[in-house]
């Protein structure tokens, strides 16, 4: 807990959200009542909100931000502006490595199985692949200013890369792992450095997909379900969270299985993402009751 003084009643908690969910997602909602349970003071408090008053929190633990792609380098000021104030969780360091996904390449070097991916920086010339193919932003959220590709579409490809570099965001390439179709994607959540529980994405993008998809213009709605991982899956999650910067609270690594059926990491959020708080097996006192607690022990610190 930081040094600054505080009151001497129940510890308060800021659950940090955007504008357009000032009562967060309803997935976070059942945390409040998990924290009040636990003896702390949640609020919730839009993070760009001027009339904040951060120094008053104990700690500030970043939920439905989901707006930051936007403003990358204000969100960035406003989390180092904490220091020293207060505490965040995830820490900025956290956040600096797992905001732009050219953590991907940390990943790799350290043999951790991977959707393989080129990165195209402005002004440098595309190569994709021979296959139907995803364009993104390396800074980016819930699929936004995300394309799929046929491999004849490079013209519209090359398009959306120019459009991507307007925006003053760098570029990633991958091939369309069709077992996303099929299998979709699973999400490994872990709380506190310990694994929590594992959700089903259902397939999130077609060949066309328009802004009426996305929910707040923020992210595409998903179907999500409760899943059970494979050994093979955890291990890879394990894994790729090894690489990460130490003394995170949550983290969430998004796996699709190669053409090989083997599962390989499309991402690793430890910004803001969704922890499917609801998929987990024991609802009645499982994720949300676990990352309460890991809260708790975090303010003990």
């Amino acid at each position: 807990m930081p040094s600054h003084a505080r009151s001497l009643s129940a510890p308060r908690v800021a659950i940090a959200t955007c504008a357009a969910y000032p009562e967060l997602d309803p997935d976070d909602r059942p945390l409040i009542a998990a924290l009040q349970a636990a003896g702390l003071a949640p609020s919730i408090a839009v993070w760009n909100d001027p009339h904040v008053l951060w120094q008053e929190f104990d700690l500030v633990v970043l939920r439905s931000t989901w707006d930051y792609t936007g403003a990358l380098p204000q969100f960035l000021a406003w989390i180092d502006g904490l220091a020293g104030i207060t505490d965040v969780a995830n820490s900025a360091d956290v956040v600096r490595w797992s905001s732009e996904k050219t953590y991907l390449q940390v990943l790799d070097a350290a043999g951790v199985p991977t959707v393989p991916t080129i990165f195209v920086h402005d002004g440098e010339d595309p190569d994709f692949p021979d296959c139907e193919f995803v364009v993104k932003p390396t800074v980016s959220a819930g699929s936004r200013n995300t394309y799929r590709f046929s491999a004849d579409r490079r013209d519209a490809a090359h398009a959306a890369v120019r459009d991507i570099h307007l925006q003053g965001k760098n570029v990633m390439i991958q091939p369309y792992l069709a077992s996303v179709d099929t299998l979709a994607e699973t999400a490994m959540v872990y709380l506190d450095g310990t694994f929590s529980h594992a959700a089903r994405k259902a397939a999130l993008l077609g060949l066309d997909v328009t802004e009426h998809a996305f929910e707040n213009g923020l992210f595409i709605r998903e179907e999500i379900t409760a899943r059970t991982p494979r050994a093979d899956q955890r291990a890879v999650a394990d894994a790729a969270l090894a690489c990460a910067p130490h003394g995170w609270l949550y983290a969430r690594v998004d796996l699709i299985d190669d053409h090989d059926g083997r599962p390989v990491v499309l991402e690793v959020e430890m910004v803001e993402p969704s922890l499917f708080l609801g998929t987990s097996p024991d609802p009645a006192t499982g994720a949300a009751a676990r990352l309460a607690q890991a809260i708790c022990s975090r303010l003990g610190d």
